[in-house]
Protein backbone atom coordinates (compact mmCIF):
# COMPACT_ATOMS: atom_id res chain seq x y z
CA UNK A 1 0.00 0.00 0.00
CA UNK A 2 1.35 3.89 -1.22
CA UNK A 3 1.88 5.85 1.60
CA UNK A 4 -0.88 7.97 2.56
CA UNK A 5 -1.54 11.04 4.67
CA UNK A 6 -4.36 10.76 7.38
CA UNK A 7 -6.52 10.79 8.41
CA UNK A 8 -8.52 9.94 5.15
CA UNK A 9 -11.77 11.01 4.00
CA UNK A 10 -13.95 7.89 3.84
CA UNK A 11 -16.38 9.26 2.34
CA UNK A 12 -14.98 8.16 -1.18
CA UNK A 13 -15.61 4.46 -0.10
CA UNK A 14 -19.30 5.30 0.93
CA UNK A 15 -20.13 6.53 -2.73
CA UNK A 16 -18.73 4.33 -4.76
CA UNK A 17 -20.33 1.54 -2.69
CA UNK A 18 -23.77 4.34 -3.19
CA UNK A 19 -23.53 4.39 -6.92
CA UNK A 20 -22.84 0.36 -7.24
CA UNK A 21 -25.89 -0.48 -5.06
CA UNK A 22 -28.04 1.81 -7.36
CA UNK A 23 -26.64 -0.12 -10.59
CA UNK A 24 -28.19 -3.22 -8.47
CA UNK A 25 -31.40 -1.82 -8.62
CA UNK A 26 -31.36 -1.01 -11.65
CA UNK A 27 -30.94 -3.98 -13.55
CA UNK A 28 -33.83 -5.18 -10.76
CA UNK A 29 -35.72 -2.66 -12.90
CA UNK A 30 -34.69 -4.75 -16.04
CA UNK A 31 -35.83 -7.85 -15.20
CA UNK A 32 -39.34 -6.57 -14.48
CA UNK A 33 -38.98 -5.13 -17.85
CA UNK A 34 -39.11 -8.79 -19.23
CA UNK A 35 -42.49 -9.36 -17.29
CA UNK A 36 -44.31 -6.39 -18.56
CA UNK A 37 -46.21 -5.21 -21.60
CA UNK A 38 -45.65 -2.64 -23.99
CA UNK A 39 -48.05 -0.08 -21.37
CA UNK A 40 -47.06 -0.93 -18.56
CA UNK A 41 -43.11 -0.21 -19.50
CA UNK A 42 -43.35 3.27 -18.93
CA UNK A 43 -43.10 3.10 -15.30
CA UNK A 44 -39.62 1.27 -15.15
CA UNK A 45 -38.48 3.59 -17.47
CA UNK A 46 -39.33 6.43 -15.26
CA UNK A 47 -38.46 4.35 -12.16
CA UNK A 48 -34.63 3.95 -13.99
CA UNK A 49 -34.94 7.45 -14.76
CA UNK A 50 -34.91 8.48 -11.25
CA UNK A 51 -32.20 6.06 -10.44
CA UNK A 52 -30.17 7.60 -13.37
CA UNK A 53 -30.69 11.09 -11.53
CA UNK A 54 -29.40 9.35 -8.33
CA UNK A 55 -26.57 7.86 -9.90
CA UNK A 56 -25.66 11.07 -11.63
CA UNK A 57 -25.59 12.87 -7.89
CA UNK A 58 -23.26 10.46 -6.32
CA UNK A 59 -21.23 10.92 -9.71
CA UNK A 60 -21.24 14.85 -8.88
CA UNK A 61 -20.53 14.03 -5.23
CA UNK A 62 -17.12 11.95 -6.11
CA UNK A 63 -16.18 14.81 -8.39
CA UNK A 64 -16.75 17.33 -5.92
CA UNK A 65 -14.59 15.60 -3.19
CA UNK A 66 -11.73 14.88 -5.50
CA UNK A 67 -11.61 18.91 -6.43
CA UNK A 68 -11.84 19.69 -3.04
CA UNK A 69 -9.71 16.74 -0.66
CA UNK A 70 -6.21 17.72 -0.11
CA UNK A 71 -5.79 13.94 0.46
CA UNK A 72 -7.76 11.50 -1.32
CA UNK A 73 -7.42 7.25 -0.84
CA UNK A 74 -5.65 6.73 -4.08
CA UNK A 75 -4.81 8.56 -7.55
CA UNK A 76 -7.19 11.15 -8.02
CA UNK A 77 -7.37 10.45 -12.45
CA UNK A 78 -8.21 6.69 -10.96
CA UNK A 79 -10.85 8.18 -8.59
CA UNK A 80 -12.26 10.07 -11.66
CA UNK A 81 -12.17 7.24 -13.86
CA UNK A 82 -13.52 4.98 -11.79
CA UNK A 83 -16.46 7.31 -10.70
CA UNK A 84 -17.07 7.87 -14.99
CA UNK A 85 -17.23 4.40 -15.59
CA UNK A 86 -19.86 3.61 -12.81
CA UNK A 87 -22.04 6.25 -14.39
CA UNK A 88 -21.23 4.64 -17.55
CA UNK A 89 -22.83 1.89 -16.78
CA UNK A 90 -25.96 3.50 -15.42
CA UNK A 91 -26.43 6.03 -18.40
CA UNK A 92 -26.26 2.47 -20.80
CA UNK A 93 -28.81 0.44 -18.65
CA UNK A 94 -30.78 3.71 -18.14
CA UNK A 95 -30.59 4.76 -22.27
CA UNK A 96 -31.05 1.39 -23.54
CA UNK A 97 -34.39 0.29 -21.18
CA UNK A 98 -35.82 3.65 -22.43
CA UNK A 99 -35.48 2.79 -26.42
CA UNK A 100 -37.35 -0.18 -25.37
CA UNK A 101 -40.16 2.30 -24.35
CA UNK A 102 -40.05 4.42 -27.14
CA UNK A 103 -39.84 2.00 -29.77
CA UNK A 104 -43.05 0.16 -28.09
CA UNK A 105 -41.03 -3.49 -29.00
CA UNK A 106 -43.63 -5.97 -28.02
CA UNK A 107 -41.96 -8.86 -27.49
CA UNK A 108 -38.10 -9.12 -27.18
CA UNK A 109 -35.68 -11.06 -28.85
CA UNK A 110 -34.47 -14.74 -28.32
CA UNK A 111 -31.38 -14.23 -25.51
CA UNK A 112 -32.30 -10.70 -24.19
CA UNK A 113 -33.17 -12.26 -20.75
CA UNK A 114 -29.84 -13.63 -20.52
CA UNK A 115 -28.23 -10.42 -21.72
CA UNK A 116 -30.06 -8.97 -18.66
CA UNK A 117 -29.46 -11.41 -16.15
CA UNK A 118 -25.57 -11.13 -16.75
CA UNK A 119 -25.87 -7.11 -16.67
CA UNK A 120 -27.52 -8.05 -13.53
CA UNK A 121 -24.68 -10.64 -11.75
CA UNK A 122 -22.58 -8.15 -13.21
CA UNK A 123 -24.05 -5.54 -11.33
CA UNK A 124 -23.91 -7.18 -8.23
CA UNK A 125 -20.39 -8.76 -8.49
CA UNK A 126 -19.49 -4.95 -8.83
CA UNK A 127 -21.54 -4.08 -5.88
CA UNK A 128 -19.39 -7.00 -3.43
CA UNK A 129 -16.29 -5.39 -4.59
CA UNK A 130 -16.56 -1.61 -4.20
CA UNK A 131 -16.74 -2.13 0.13
CA UNK A 132 -13.26 -3.79 -0.78
CA UNK A 133 -11.81 -0.66 -2.28
CA UNK A 134 -11.27 0.46 1.48
CA UNK A 135 -8.41 -1.99 2.20
CA UNK A 136 -7.91 -3.43 -1.23
CA UNK A 137 -8.16 -7.28 -0.56
CA UNK A 138 -9.56 -9.98 -1.95
CA UNK A 139 -10.54 -7.77 -5.19
CA UNK A 140 -8.76 -10.54 -7.67
CA UNK A 141 -11.62 -12.70 -7.83
CA UNK A 142 -13.76 -9.40 -8.50
CA UNK A 143 -12.23 -8.49 -12.12
CA UNK A 144 -11.98 -11.96 -13.28
CA UNK A 145 -15.34 -12.72 -12.55
CA UNK A 146 -15.93 -9.37 -14.20
CA UNK A 147 -13.78 -10.41 -17.23
CA UNK A 148 -15.54 -13.75 -17.37
CA UNK A 149 -18.82 -12.25 -17.78
CA UNK A 150 -18.15 -9.81 -20.17
CA UNK A 151 -16.88 -12.26 -22.10
CA UNK A 152 -20.07 -14.30 -22.30
CA UNK A 153 -21.76 -11.16 -23.26
CA UNK A 154 -19.81 -10.78 -26.27
CA UNK A 155 -19.93 -14.07 -27.20
CA UNK A 156 -24.08 -13.54 -26.47
CA UNK A 157 -24.46 -10.01 -28.60
CA UNK A 158 -22.39 -11.48 -31.53
CA UNK A 159 -25.14 -14.32 -31.63
CA UNK A 160 -28.50 -11.96 -30.97
CA UNK A 161 -26.97 -9.55 -33.84
CA UNK A 162 -26.74 -12.32 -36.08
CA UNK A 163 -29.79 -14.15 -35.35
CA UNK A 164 -31.39 -10.56 -35.67
CA UNK A 165 -29.84 -10.10 -39.21
CA UNK A 166 -30.80 -13.69 -40.59
CA UNK A 167 -34.08 -13.20 -39.71
CA UNK A 168 -35.61 -12.39 -42.85
CA UNK A 169 -39.16 -11.92 -41.89
CA UNK A 170 -38.30 -9.29 -40.03
CA UNK A 171 -38.64 -5.72 -41.50
CA UNK A 172 -35.92 -3.45 -41.71
CA UNK A 173 -37.33 -0.48 -39.13
CA UNK A 174 -37.56 -3.43 -36.37
CA UNK A 175 -33.77 -4.56 -37.39
CA UNK A 176 -32.70 -1.17 -36.40
CA UNK A 177 -34.32 -0.48 -33.43
CA UNK A 178 -33.46 -3.91 -31.82
CA UNK A 179 -29.93 -3.42 -33.03
CA UNK A 180 -29.82 -0.46 -30.82
CA UNK A 181 -31.02 -1.79 -28.01
CA UNK A 182 -28.94 -5.12 -28.21
CA UNK A 183 -25.99 -2.89 -28.73
CA UNK A 184 -26.70 -0.70 -25.49
CA UNK A 185 -26.73 -3.67 -22.94
CA UNK A 186 -23.01 -4.50 -24.55
CA UNK A 187 -22.47 -1.48 -23.90
CA UNK A 188 -23.35 -1.31 -20.29
CA UNK A 189 -21.51 -4.57 -19.73
CA UNK A 190 -17.78 -2.76 -22.00
CA UNK A 191 -18.52 -0.26 -18.89
CA UNK A 192 -18.90 -2.96 -15.98
CA UNK A 193 -15.77 -4.63 -17.34
CA UNK A 194 -13.73 -0.72 -16.92
CA UNK A 195 -14.94 -0.55 -14.01
CA UNK A 196 -13.20 -3.45 -12.83
CA UNK A 197 -9.86 -2.71 -15.15
CA UNK A 198 -10.03 0.92 -13.53
CA UNK A 199 -9.98 -1.57 -9.57
CA UNK A 200 -7.39 -3.69 -10.84
CA UNK A 201 -5.34 -0.40 -11.89
CA UNK A 202 -5.60 1.19 -8.22
CA UNK A 203 -4.94 -2.40 -6.59
CA UNK A 204 -1.63 -2.68 -8.89
CA UNK A 205 -0.88 0.92 -8.29
CA UNK A 206 -0.95 1.05 -4.29
CA UNK A 207 -0.19 -2.71 -3.45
Amino acid sequence: MGFRLTPQDTSFYSLFATSAGLLVEATRELTKLLELGVPERTSIAERLRALENEADEATHELIKKVNTSFITPFDREDIHNLAAHLDDCMDHIEETADLIVLYRIGVLPEGMAEQIEILSRMAEVTAEAMPRLRSLNDLRSYWIEINRLENQADKLHRKMLADLFNNSHQDAVYIIKMKGVIDGFEEAADSFEKVAHTVEGIAVKES
